[in-house]
């Protein structure tokens, strides 16, 4: 199937549905994804013809049929009895979505404040429909992303979180994504994060699949960070060989806010991460981290765009790919200072190392600068492991592959070193060693095959 031939299955899809979606959605989202079923029928699916997406592989992903239903999909099974956290001394709540939906026998989340809504996104439409409706698609409603106006128009559930004005959420939340059952199937997932004045959040989401079929995943998050807020955010990425996973972050920040991600993409097929950051209150920070790891014919691809909007705001990017025999990866960051955004800072690296002849990385930092009184730098390296620094360690008497694993360790760890959760680092750290090694142990304390 050709991407002319996708975009007319999926506008056939929604026309189809659309009865079905208007009964179940309030006046707002239904008018959300109307508008975006337009933009869809302009927009199209992007191609290696669009410049944003010429090295994303998703013409690759679009050859393969995928099975869309408006029913739920959503595990019959006790979902809680097969899955536990393997992170040792990680305190979490946990929270499980089945096939992109809010998994309905949660276990109740204990011991937090009363005013904070956690619940799927299908049961906030209705419960909370003033909130949601202030918030949602606010920011990816303006995005003329093919992909995420495709979202926008099919998806019907996925997190919502709301924290209330100086609330501080201290034990972490994790996210587990769970993709199962047969067949080749077309998942939609939607996540709306709402962080007003003095607040906090830690959030840590696990992508699981179950299987090991051409599953074409395309999520989307909407993150406001509100005045003096600080949120972080944790995604790490373990697909099968054969998906295409497409995730869409969109971050405002506020005045004195801050924002850090974390995208540690160990497996998958094609992986796409697009960061879209609004800089929009003054003295607000965001930091992007990355790191990615491909080997066989894997593919990731990082895509961000920083923009300042405001005086006297600051932005850190660091990208990093290790990449093994036939795998490939790009990186695109655009950093936007407008003409206003005086005292902007500004930094921006993508980072790679290229193992064999074959292994193949694209990269290009761009920098707006609109504004005069600013300090901004970007820049990329794309090369191989240190000779010398390899000889010298094999002097020292460790063997050569021992002394390969030591050098890619090293450069990965200025990635890990940002994660604010030691226990989390540890264990991720231990998931990369085992990664570079070529292996990958099965969760200790998990009944589920994640890793087909």
């Amino acid at each position: 199937m050709d991407i002319q031939k996708t975009i007319d299955n999926y506008i056939n899809i929604f026309q189809k549905v659309t009865p079905e979606l208007k009964a179940v959605d309030t006046d707002y989202v239904f008018k959300t994804r109307l508008e975006a079923f337009e933009k869809f029928r302009k927009n199209g699916i992007p191609d290696h013809n669009h410049e944003d997406y010429k090295y994303a592989g998703i013409s690759e992903i679009c050859s393969k049929e995928y099975e869309y239903t408006n029913e739920s999909r959503g595990a019959v099974v006790d979902l809680n009895s097969y899955f536990r956290c393997e992170v040792e001394d990680m305190d979490t709540h946990v929270i499980l979505l089945s096939n992109g939906e809010y998994y309905e026998k949660n276990e109740k989340i204990e011991g937090i404040d009363e005013k904070i809504i956690i619940c799927g996104l299908k049961e906030a439409k209705i419960k909370h429909a003033a909130i949601l409706n202030e918030y949602y698609s606010k920011q990816a409603g303006e995005s003329n992303h093919g992909l995420v106006n495709l979202n926008t128009m099919l998806v019907n559930d996925g997190l919502f979180i709301y924290i209330p004005k100086n609330i501080r959420l201290d034990k972490t939340i994790q996210l587990v994504n769970l993709t199962h059952g047969f067949g080749n199937k077309n998942i939609f997932k939607r996540n709306l994060f709402i962080l007003e004045e003095n607040t906090e959040l830690n959030l840590v989401i696990c992508d699981h699949t179950l299987n090991n079929s051409n599953n074409f995943v395309i999520d989307v998050t909407e993150s406001f960070i509100g005045k003096n807020a600080n949120f972080k955010y944790h995604a790490l990425q373990n697909e099968p060989n054969k998906s295409g996973v497409i995730n869409s972050h969109f971050l405002k920040l506020d005045e004195h806010a801050t924002a850090s991600t974390l995208a540690l993409s160990l497996h998958g097929g094609i992986i796409r991460n697009n960061f879209f950051v609004k800089l929009a209150g003054r003295y607000s920070e965001v930091n992007l981290y990355g790191l990615n790891l491909t080997d066989r014919e894997q593919r990731v691809d990082n895509f961000s765009i920083i923009d300042h909007m405001v005086p006297d705001c600051t932005s850190n990017e660091l990208f990093k790919g290790i990449l093994d025999e036939k795998g490939k990866g790009a990186f695109a960051g655009r950093i936007i200072v407008r003409p206003d955004a005086q005292r902007t800072l500004a930094y921006q690296s993508n980072k790679n190392l290229c193992l064999t002849p074959e292994a193949k990385m694209r990269t290009k930092p761009q920098l707006e600068i609109y504004a005069d009184d600013v300090k901004c730098s970007h820049g990329a390296t794309v090369g191989q492991l240190d000779e010398t620094a390899l000889f010298y360690l094999m002097q020292r008497g460790i063997n050569k592959k021992e002394a390969r694993l030591m050098l890619m360790f090293a450069f990965a760890n200025d990635v890990l070193l940002k994660i604010n959760i030691e226990p989390l680092r540890k264990r991720i750290s231990g998931l990369i060693n085992s990664r570079l090694r070529g292996e990958f142990s099965n969760c200790s304390h998990c009944l589920l095959n994640c890793n087909n």
